[in-house]
């Protein structure tokens, strides 16, 4: 942790403090810089995960606005105040630590929630309360699979999701496309349509956007999604790449139609192509700019300072996407329906939202991801991969080679003789490796991570630090070996929580137990009381 002597006095923001902005809706980022997690074990319901090890990689995109109000928290693990010292070495101005962390949060009062990505799960737990959404179980769906009744059944989560595992049948329709390609396949008004995610947020959503879009067929959610299919015993897809189809125009009017007069009913503002040059430079509001078409489309022409969020994802994971709550977020489409269907779910989440009007096709005309802005990273001495490979074959255990990729990343392949380890415990990360070390060597993917870590390193040891160049990809690239597994774990694989209804070995109770934790978000809600959700 660096320069802590020269910071300035970091002050501190009470839970009422923190809730009375809330509840005003003024602009407020309460970051938890703890591990993914540690985080979903229970936070605040506005606590947007920001782990310390991502300061620099993530603070400019996530905050774009470098004196937003900024409360950060843990839970006495001792990250929250380096954390808000490298955010003000970062350039920002009114950073603050929440009083007592999640501990002082609970005993002032406030609720804590479990799991990630709650207030979108607890929306649409509120949406199903307030809109009755009908549903279907799975011995229902697939009695009319088995019957050859007229169903198709869409599937509204990404595209990868989908893949892993699917119900039989189901064709990949991830959440903002569906009231714009529902009437290609189901064309026939009499075809039931079936929704389905993993859980339950994205097919309550995904059902209730084709009910309030005026889609004529009758509409269910699979209700719980692949746990519900999976806890009644029937057997899942996998490997399924069916997707949908192209719109035709004649059904993307009327889908356009439908979707604004959505949004114009929740109150969702409206812009035109020549504001945004006003929105890009204002320093007076927090701005999110953000494209909810698909990826691909995204990747072939978007609009200058747009960054993909596929709409379906956005209002699944809207406070990652866009953690300073009071912020404006700005939607564009090229279609006039995906916007306004994302928009009219984030106004009744009580977000400042607008829509870009009458774009044309040449308005997306920037190619590629939006390049992040990061802060320059410290100065490090770099090693190449073959000069670090022939220090392996001499003498390995004078190597202390420390990976800061991902979990799941190491996980899946890592130079041989690698450790695992997380920037936020470096210090005991350092405590796991074996006598003998004579040099560090970081890495992560790109070694974009290990520069960063670099300069928290060199307060720990007077050892020579250098950094792969180009990260396991150029040392995957020299053709040099890999391997896989939790082969070196110098720190704890807490940096990704699992979800329960991910992946294909679930365990059956905490899949029944992640559903009861759903059912009873409604009264979490409640209690907390500074959402400001309105169904409409």
């Amino acid at each position: 942790m660096s320069n802590v002597l020269y910071a300035p006095q970091i002050p501190y923001r009470s839970y009422q403090q923190v809730r009375a902005e809330l509840l005003a809706g003024r602009e407020i980022a309460l970051l938890d810089v703890r591990e993914e997690d540690p985080h979903a074990q229970e936070h605040p319901l506005f606590a947007a995960n920001f782990p310390y090890g991502r300061i620099e990689i993530d603070a400019y995109t996530r905050l774009p606005r470098r004196d937003a109000q900024i409360v950060v928290l843990d839970d006495g693990e001792g990250l929250a105040l380096p954390s808000a010292l490298r955010l003000h070495q970062l350039g920002y101005t009114n950073v603050a630590l929440l009083d007592g962390g999640v501990t002082g949060w609970r005993d002032a009062g406030g609720e804590l929630f479990r799991d990630v990505n709650v207030p979108s799960k607890s929306f649409g737990e509120l949406v199903e309360h307030e809109r009755h959404t009908p549903s279907l179980s799975a011995p229902e769906v697939q009695a009319l699979i088995d019957g050859g009744e007229n169903i198709v059944i869409l599937d509204a989560r990404r595209f990868d999701e989908y893949h892993t595992m699917s119900i039989p049948g189901s064709i990949s329709v991830p959440g903002a496309e569906l009231a714009l390609r529902a009437r290609e396949l189901a064309p026939d008004p009499s075809t039931r349509i079936i929704v389905n995610c993993a859980g339950r947020t994205r097919s309550i959503i995904g059902t209730q956007s084709l009910i309030n879009a005026g889609v004529p067929n009758p509409i269910s959610a699979l209700r719980n999604g692949t746990i519900g299919w999976t806890l009644a015993g029937q057997q899942l897809q996998h490997g399924q790449t069916r997707s949908y189809p192209a719109a035709s125009e004649t059904n993307r009017q009327t889908a356009e139609q439908d979707a604004r007069a959505l949004a114009d009913r929740a109150g969702v503002k409206r812009l035109a192509r020549a504001q945004l040059d006003e929105l890009h430079v204002d320093r007076l509001r927090t701005n999110y700019f953000f494209d909810v078409r698909s990826p691909a489309e995204y990747g072939d022409g978007h609009l200058p300072h747009f960054r993909s969020a596929p709409g379906g994802q956005l209002v699944q994971e809207t406070e990652q996407f866009a953690p300073v709550r009071g912020a404006r977020i700005v939607l564009a489409d090229s279609d006039g329906v995906r916007a306004n269907l994302t928009a009219h779910w984030l106004k009744q989440m009580n977000n400042d939202v607008y829509v870009v009007d009458g774009l044309q096709a040449e308005d997306f005309s920037v190619a590629g991801a939006l390049r992040d802005e990061l802060p320059p990273p410290p100065p490090v001495d770099e090693v190449n991969p073959e000069t670090l490979a022939a220090w392996l074959a001499a003498a390995p255990q004078q190597v202390g080679l420390l990976d800061f990729s991902s979990g799941v990343s190491y996980q899946k392949r890592h130079i041989p003789g690698t450790w695992f380890a997380l920037r936020s415990q470096l210090a005991s990360a350092l405590k796991q490796l074996p006598d003998g070390v004579e040099r560090y060597v970081l890495t992560c993917g790109s070694s974009l991570v290990a520069q960063y870590a670099a300069a928290d390193l060199r307060l720990l040891t007077a050892l020579p630090i250098l950094v792969l160049s180009g990260g396991t990809d150029a040392w995957t690239a020299a053709g040099q070996p890999l391997e896989a597994g939790a082969t070196r774990l110098a720190s704890p694989l807490i940096d990704r929580y699992r979800r329960p209804y991910e992946g294909t070995d679930n365990r059956t109770e905490a899949m029944q137990a992640y559903l009861d934790w759903e059912y009873g978000l409604v009264a979490q809600l409640e209690k907390d009381g500074t959402h400001g959700f309105k169904v409409i």
